[in-house]
């Protein structure tokens, strides 16, 4: 069963669901709106030759930080990481992650995979952004990107995801530093 706005900001009130800086404007009928952070990672282009995951070869990224009010370019065919401005996480519900339709549309991918939020996951999700577009697509921090929709569990886990997450909010963006640990 997914939660309800009503059950949404009942949750929130509880304390059964985080969502940093909550606003209840950002409520939506099932699911509730999230940010778009400051944080982008782009890849190294002119150093990364090949990526071959089963061989450990990854990429290089750079790390790029936009003010409040300025606006990254993301062009045609350009996949790069970014990061949320929420922070956000539940140990009772199962977070799903969905892309705003109207983004779709204009063809923003915001993300690949990684579309379920475990139980004790607390986190800013990295997002995988990609502009399947001719043109190039505006992003703004702060601009409304992603919903999360809230779904009970029939009973709590085992094993909540607390133990598991092994790496601080601060490495979302290297795939690279997390391997080496």
């Amino acid at each position: 069963m997914f939660l309800s706005d009503i059950d949404i900001k009942k949750a929130v009130e509880a304390e059964e669901i985080t969502l940093s800086d909550f606003d209840e404007s950002r409520v939506q009928p099932a699911s509730y709106d999230i940010l778009l952070g400051n944080k982008f990672l782009t890849l190294r282009q002119h150093s990364t030759s090949v990526i071959d995951p089963a061989k450990k070869i990854l990429p290089e990224y750079d790390e790029v930080i936009i003010e409040d009010g300025e606006e990254f370019v993301l062009h045609p065919g350009v996949s790069l990481l970014g990061i949320s401005k929420d922070y956000f996480g539940s140990s009772k519900y199962l977070i799903q992650l969905s892309g705003k339709s109207s983004l779709a549309r204009i063809g923003l991918i915001v993300h690949n995979t990684a579309g379920l939020i475990n139980p004790g996951h607390y986190l800013n999700i990295a997002f995988e952004l990609c502009n399947l577009n001719s043109v190039p697509i505006i992003l703004r921090p702060g601009m409304e990107i992603w919903q999360l929709i809230f779904a009970e569990i029939s009973t709590p886990p085992e094993h909540g995801y607390e133990k598991k997450w092994r790496y601080a909010n601060e490495n979302w963006w290297s795939y690279k530093e997390k391997e080496e640990k």
